[in-house]
């Protein structure tokens, strides 16, 4: 899922009482609701008659299917209820299971693969995810082209070492198609307590369009968001802990990955900053690859490294207002040579970055195009632990560039094939460093 968030998490709300405590007993909802109905619809048809002679459900199409310019009768929503109470083949549906599917098809109505309803189980898993710590794969997945697609996989996880790649299509999960299923379902279906297992029908269009099932043990996972890395002799060496390893690579380059934007990351991010500030580098390597991003103010406070006091990034509502955001922080970096590394794994947070070093040409890109996930997600929580994500933004790169769909574009495009991923050799890591030695 996924699972992407952009820039902040909303303080609790609370949903009317009434409402709450109605949808636990179907008779005493259905009084609330029609009643707070009853009331809207006079409003709106006050609005209606002194405002406009349209509908009031409304398509942004140039030309919307006819039913969409009509009005509509909530009761046909109570109609629908009780026929599908009264006749579906299953007598065991109870109205908590109607009213959270209601809510879900309310929220997928939008067609934003980004904005999802999750209700109370899946709201808690979402919150462990922010945390930086959950039970599952450790895969990062979301909607592109209409398939759930996987993002990332995160360094070190079950879905690594199973060898989903970003860009992978998963077709099926434990044996259900994916082509219909939601995002937030697809998520907590893959999720799951350590130790079972889940098994993925993935495609790879990269690897000469085959497809592939993989089973994977699920595990408890722990997002260490910030690593050092170089290899020696062939191995990969990474410091996660305050030792005095040298970990720079030849030429006194440091090779940094930013592998996710939670609420542990700045924490270890200043930690690796004094490491690396303590080695006098002449160099830094950036590595965003496969980073799906997190939390906006994050991202924003990482690119204060090398921008302090500029525009990181702009907010556009669906008004056309733009809210520009700066950072705010000491530029520790700032004069260093600088190489940032994407790939179609680099999301969200990483974008913003990527985009922001990008225009002040603080930074060369290496790599691959991004994906392409430059919205704003408002987080919102009800008293009941559920909670929705949705889409009130996008994002433009200082230079107004949106990252939305678009993805960013490296300077120097290098690809990382299969058959280098097999044999330990990467290549795009190899011209940053060809790079910075010039």
């Amino acid at each position: 899922m996924e699972i992407f968030i952009s820039w902040f998490k909303q303080i609790k709300s609370k949903l009317s009482q009434r409402i709450i405590s109605g949808y636990l007993l179907a008779g005493l909802l259905i009084l609330v609701f029609i009643f707070g109905v009853a009331l809207g619809q006079l409003q709106l048809r006050q609005q209606i008659e002194a405002k406009q002679k349209d509908g009031t459900v409304k398509n942004m199409e140039e030309k919307p299917p006819e039913f969409l310019s009509k009005d509509v009768d909530f009761k046909q929503f109570w109609q629908i209820w009780q026929y599908v109470k009264s006749n579906y083949v299953k007598s065991d549906i109870s109205d908590t299971q109607l009213f959270y599917g209601a809510l879900e098809g309310m929220v997928a109505s939008l067609g934003d693969p980004y904005t999802v309803f999750f209700n109370p189980d899946i709201s808690k898993k979402f919150d462990e995810e922010l945390s930086g710590s959950f039970e599952g794969i450790g895969a990062e997945i979301g909607r592109k082209n209409d398939q759930i697609t996987v993002i990332a996989p995160l360094p070190g996880t079950p879905a690594e070492k199973a060898g989903l790649k970003a860009g992978d299509i998963i077709l099926a999960i434990d044996g259900k198609e994916t082509s219909t299923m939601s995002l937030d379902y697809a998520v907590s279906i893959i999720r799951g307590n350590k130790g079972t297992k889940v098994k993925l029908s993935v495609y790879t269009p990269d690897n000469g369009g085959t497809a592939k099932d993989l089973e994977i043990t699920r595990e408890k996972i722990e997002i260490d968001s910030v690593r050092v890395t170089k290899k020696i002799d062939g191995q990969e060496k990474t410091d996660k802990n305050d030792t005095q390893d040298n970990l720079m690579l030849p030429g006194n380059i440091a090779h940094v990955e930013l592998l996710y934007f939670n609420e542990n990351t700045l924490a270890d991010w200043d930690q690796t900053v004094l490491k690396v500030l303590a080695n006098n580098p002449k160099g830094i390597i950036l590595d965003l690859r496969n980073n799906p991003g997190g939390f906006l103010t994050t991202a924003i406070q990482i690119s204060g490294e090398w921008l302090d006091g500029k525009v990181v990034v702009s907010e556009r509502l669906r008004s056309g207002e733009k809210t520009d955001h700066y950072a705010n922080r000491q530029a520790r970096l700032a004069g260093i040579p600088t190489v940032v590394l994407i790939n179609g794994g680099s999301a969200s947070g990483s974008e913003i970055v990527a985009g922001a070093l990008q225009d002040y040409g603080v930074a060369k890109l290496v790599g691959e195009k991004s994906f392409g996930k430059g919205s704003v997600q408002d987080l919102k929580e009800f008293s009941d632990g559920s909670s929705v994500k949705l889409t009130i933004a996008e994002w433009l790169t200082p230079n107004g560039k949106n990252i939305n769909k678009e993805g960013i574009k490296p300077d120097v495009e290098v690809k990382l094939t299969k058959e280098d991923y097999d044999a330990g050799k990467d290549p795009q890591l190899d011209k940053a460093l060809e790079i910075l030695a010039q």
